[in-house]
């Protein structure tokens, strides 16, 4: 192995911790220091990251009137 495997695995881990919090931004810079070491991998890619969530808008059920009479 090289002499930066230790460190390439330490990214690694440091970057399944930011994808599993949904941290894409810190994925992306980990992911540069991953390549400014030399380590590339297919799942590197800034499209397969993970994916901003869309953020869901609830509706307000119509309000109900009172009949008169």
């Amino acid at each position: 192995m090289t002499d930066h495997s230790k460190y390439i695995t330490a990214l690694l881990v440091e970057r399944n911790g930011y994808e599993q919090r949904g941290m894409t931004d810190r994925v992306r810079a980990v992911d540069d220091a991953l390549r400014e070491v030399g380590f590339d991998h297919d799942y590197m890619t800034s499209e397969t990251t993970t994916a901003e969530p869309q953020q869901e808008v609830a509706s307000l059920p119509k309000a109900r009137t009172r009949k008169k009479g």
